[in-house]
């Protein structure tokens, strides 16, 4: 989780510019996308705390692989973000502030999660705690940058 944290003081970087947009980068502004790295987050570790490892099972996944494995990158405009890690419409400097504490509180006991805990993705299917953290990196980075790129950096 160390590349995450790092992703996470990155990102902490902007929330003095919420406000900004760039409609040729993104529709959102950099507060959204702060706001929708930590939601997604926030589920997704809750998610894989409350999965049964036991249940966990392997399957092929093209997707998965492709993303995950191989680009290591989500090109921009590909997929469609779940209503539960859609931030809410009122995002303020306090919402964002607190959400980075709830994250780093979740994040401090990542390490005790057993290899087998899963999280379901709707496009990778179940994501053991590996490919999860990968997934995390992934996603966190692919925000960042639309955000770097929203303020010219």
């Amino acid at each position: 989780m160390k590349k995450l944290n790092y992703l996470l003081d990155k990102l902490k970087n902007y929330t003095g510019v919420l406000e900004k947009r760039n409609n040729l980068v993104s529709e959102s502004t950099v507060g959204w996308q702060i706001a929708h790295s930590l939601k997604t987050i926030e589920q997704i570790v809750l998610a894989i705390t409350k999965s049964e490892p036991k249940k966990y099972k392997w399957t092929f996944n093209v997707n998965r692989i492709l993303i995950l494995s191989i680009f290591k990158s989500i090109p921009r405009g590909k997929g469609k973000a779940p209503k539960n890690v859609m931030p809410d419409a009122l995002i303020s400097s306090e919402s964002i502030l607190t959400s980075f504490e709830n994250v780093e509180n979740l994040l401090k006991n990542w390490e005790q999660l057993p290899k087998q805990a899963y999280f379901p993705h709707p496009y990778f299917g179940d994501l053991n705690k590996k490919n999860t953290e990968d997934f995390l990196f992934i996603h966190t980075n692919h925000h960042l940058k639309i955000i770097q790129d929203i303020c010219g950096d």
